[in-house]
Order: structure tokens, then C-alpha cells, then sequence
């Protein structure tokens, strides 16, 4: 299996096998936060106390083995806006604080990415040779804009990656079963993949049902990455254990996607 369930005590999170980097995918289990953010929620704007936030962030540093003063997060706004990061971005943990982007990259020793979904695709990518790492969230319209290979071209372009050499990790999102939208959606994959995006779009009468996974492997692909692990969780058929925007129509909290370049790589 690509993905193993990491548990430590109520903690629980995903690692991908074909990433050496430290990292996860986290699940809505194993934090502090109560009510309708219960329990690991990691966004400072849903509505949580800083406090609780803070905590979430800790547990699960002291489970990955990053320090939350070292993490860079992204205000994201649905773009293929890609952010190179150093030490100087260390700036807390409101990433309303941040500039506007849907990814991040760095080789900077310690400092650890993170990214938001509730339903939306995260990608999470890392070079063993040069110890570069990034990671990116895409939603529909960032998918179709082709981010996830974007933020391996960022990883190529600012440390010198080989594209063959980087590991990249799709994680857990709203699936195809579950993704049902209006023909604005594959029209827009279309437009960007061709006849490639076909096999990832279902049709029914009124509908479409599209698979975001497989899409953001056809962007990967197109820049040259050939290890793509794929996780077969979706958020909204699992919103017991994954926040679903869909299926709470907004009253969730938010799981995130980390990852941390390597010390004395």
C-alpha cells in the first residue's frame, strides 16, 4: 500500500511510503478542539481559540518531529500561485498573515510546509537528492490551472531538482464517488489536459462526477514527475474521520498536509 495510517494515542495521520522527508496528511482525530471543530482542527480562521489551534499545531509537531515555530503556511485563495520559502517566513500560525498562494517550496533545513483542505486536493513533494520539498492544495480551479506540476517546475527552477527524482504524494480528498458537479468543472480540465482528462470525468444525466486525483497526476506527469502515490481516501465519504466542506456546508475545521525539509540533508 502506498499510504500507511500513522496512530499515536487519539493521533492519527497518513504517510506515503515513496516519501522519505517527514511528513503527513492529517485526519480530524487526535486534538483539543471542541464542538463542531472536534478535534484536530488546524485553522486559525474557523472559528477555534488560539489556544486550542496552538495545542493541535504541538501535538502534532511533537508526533512528526518539527518545531511549530519553523512552519510556513499558506493563504490560499484557489490560484497556481507558488511561493518560494526561507527561515525569513517564519511568521506564525494565522496564515492570513502570509501572502496570497497555493503552494509552497524550500530547501531550507527544518522548516516545515502546510497547507489546508476540507475536500480539496493536497500534494505534498519531495526530492531525496537535493532535500527540497513542497507542497501544494488544489482545489478544482487550481488543479485545472495545473499547480501540482507548477510546484514540482518551482522545486526544478529555485534548487535544481530532476523532476524523474522527485517523490510526490496525492492525498485524501473529495473523490470522484462524491465529487459531483456542473460542466464548468470538466470543461475547465478539458481545456487544460485534452483528451487525457476523458478517463477522469463520469457523466451522468444532468451531472459529472471528476476524479481531482488522477487530474493533478496528469499535472505532475506533464512536468516529468514519474512517482506519484495515490490515496484512495475521499473526505466526504469518510467526514467521520476527515473534514468535508461539502457534506458540513462550511461548519468544519481544517486538516492539513505538512512537510518538513530534512536537517543535514
Amino acid at each position: 500500500m502506498p499510504f500507511q495510517t500513522v496512530i499515536q494515542g487519539k493521533l492519527e495521520y497518513l504517510v506515503a511510503e515513496g516519501i522519505t522527508a517527514p511528513h503527513g496528511f492529517t485526519t480530524r482525530l487526535g486534538g483539543v478542539s471542541k464542538g463542531y471543530l472536534s478535534s484536530l482542527n488546524l485553522g486559525a480562521n474557523r472559528g477555534d481559540s488560539s489556544e486550542n489551534v496552538e495545542e493541535n499545531y504541538r501535538i502534532l509537531a511533537c508526533a512528526m518531529g518539527f518545531e511549530v515555530s519553523n512552519t510556513v503556511l499558506t493563504h490560499q485563495v484557489h490560484t497556481d500561485t507558488v511561493r518560494i520559502v526561507t527561515k525569513a517566513d517564519h511568521m506564525g500560525l494565522d496564515h492570513h498573515a502570509y501572502p496570497q498562494c497555493d503552494a509552497l517550496v524550500t530547501n531550507d533545513p527544518g522548516t516545515a510546509l502546510v497547507i489546508f483542505t476540507a475536500d480539496c486536493t493536497p500534494i505534498l513533494l519531495h526530492d531525496p537528492l537535493t532535500g527540497a520539498v513542497g507542497a501544494a492544495h488544489a482545489g478544482w480551479r487550481g488543479t485545472a490551472a495545473g499547480i501540482a506540476g507548477k510546484t514540482a517546475q518551482a522545486m526544478v527552477d529555485a534548487f535544481g531538482c530532476d523532476p524523474k527524482n522527485i517523490r510526490t504524494a496525492i492525498g485524501p480528498n473529495i473523490a470522484q464517488c462524491c465529487f459531483q458537479t456542473d460542466a464548468d468543472v470538466p470543461e475547465a480540465l478539458l481545456a487544460r489536459y485534452g483528451k487525457a482528462a476523458e478517463a477522469c470525468i463520469r457523466r451522468t444525466e444532468e451531472k459529472y462526477y471528476v476524479n481531482l486525483k488522477e487530474n493533478n497526476a496528469l499535472s505532475l506527469r506533464q512536468y516529468g514527475v514519474e512517482h506519484i502515490d495515490i490515496s484512495t481516501e475521499c473526505t466526504a465519504c469518510q467526514c467521520h474521520r476527515f473534514w468535508s466542506h461539502r457534506i458540513t456546508r462550511g461548519q468544519r475545521g481544517s486538516q492539513g498536509a505538512i512537510i518538513v525539509c530534512k536537517e543535514g540533508q
